[in-house]
């Protein structure tokens, strides 16, 4: 057993892991602007967290990189921002802001749904919150996509379970801006995989 332990440790110490760069370098670009994320509903406060998660990512894990977070102050800007066609505000910024690229997004979160199942082992349900984040990278030449992804994710608010056989109910309830930071973090991690480093084993 001793033998085979050491066997096993020498094996894990003689693996190598070699760093594949991020699939999107921003390097060349030098200076890039986001904008925050719009978003289908009124909840301001999460399309800005989900922009500044977005916008810490970049930074930490994107070398040699100066990012420009330009807020809504500007009239025209935050006009343009809302706008369903996000092109003019790419090329307005670059023209303002002197920036070749500029990342553009938008988020889209629920309301808490019911969800639930009813089988011979009793009552389940959980209130769900759900969110899609699409990001873009636009030319300020041209306005036109440079790079995008986009990401789903879920999160759970508060369960109720009752077992079938007579028992009691479980019942479990949650934050709800926790829930939805949940659901952002997840959104982000999700939606930044092409600037991020990653590892593989050799």
């Amino acid at each position: 057993m001793l033998a085979l332990c050491s066997v096993l440790t020498l094996s894990g110490c003689a693996a190598h892991y070699a760093q594949v760069p991020a699939r999107l370098n921003l390097a060349p670009y030098a200076r890039i602007a986001v904008v925050t994320f719009a978003d289908e509903s009124s909840n301001s406060a999460m399309s800005k967290l989900a922009t500044q998660r977005f916008a810490e990512t970049l930074l930490a894990n994107q070398s040699g990189v100066e990012l420009l977070e330009p807020g809504n102050a500007d009239p025209k800007l935050k006009a343009l921002a809302t706008a369903t066609d996000a092109a003019p505000l790419a090329q307005a910024l670059g023209q303002e802001k002197d920036v070749p690229a500029v990342f553009v997004g938008f988020l889209k979160v629920s309301g808490v749904k019911p969800r639930g199942h009813i089988d011979p082992s009793g009552l389940a349900v959980r209130g769900a919150v759900t969110g899609e984040l699409t990001v873009r990278l636009l030319s300020t030449r041209t306005g036109g996509t440079v790079w995008r992804s986009s990401a789903s994710a879920n999160g759970t608010v508060g369960r109720v379970a009752v077992s079938g056989s007579g028992g009691l109910p479980s019942v479990s309830v949650r934050d709800q801006d926790e829930a939805y930071g949940e659901v952002v973090r997840s959104l982000v991690a999700d939606v930044t995989r092409d600037l991020r480093p990653t590892w593989v084993k050799q």
